[in-house]
């Protein structure tokens, strides 16, 4: 009984940590729902094409970059400035954790962070979003 009981909490964990994959019309309601039509002069496709082009649509996508930093997220937000990873005694400027909050099926915190990225001097240039040449 106790192996039973542990697993289901196992089991119940596991699925609150698990990111997601949106699907492009899910995720353009999601965005829009939360303001980022015509923030700070992007529009909704403009988004829709950045989440596309970093992590294609997967909220779970941790990248693994050559300075040791890591990309998190829908928009791979980068841990040398943006968030905490633990690694380095970074700005962390969003004031949350990369690996938990960047990486869950609940993107608000990952809309969040990329509203304050936006709103910095280089924009979305900040998140290394043009590497696609998307902005």
């Amino acid at each position: 009984m106790k192996y039973l009981l542990l697993l289901s909490l196992l089991i119940c964990l596991s699925f609150s940590v698990v990111g997601k994959i949106f699907g492009r019309c899910e995720l353009a309601r999601v965005l829009k729902k939360a303001g980022l039509e015509g923030y700070r002069g992007y529009n909704l496709a403009d988004w829709v094409c950045l989440a596309f082009y970093e992590s294609h649509f997967d909220s779970a996508l941790v990248d693994h970059e050559a300075d040791g930093s890591t990309s998190n997220g829908i928009f791979q937000i980068n841990s040398h400035i943006w968030c905490e990873d633990y690694k380095h005694s970074k700005p962390n400027i969003c004031q949350m954790h990369c690996s938990g909050e960047l990486s869950s099926g609940n993107i608000n915190d990952d809309i969040v962070c990329a509203m304050r990225i936006a709103q910095g001097p280089r924009g979305l240039g900040s998140c290394r979003c043009t590497k696609h040449d998307t902005f």
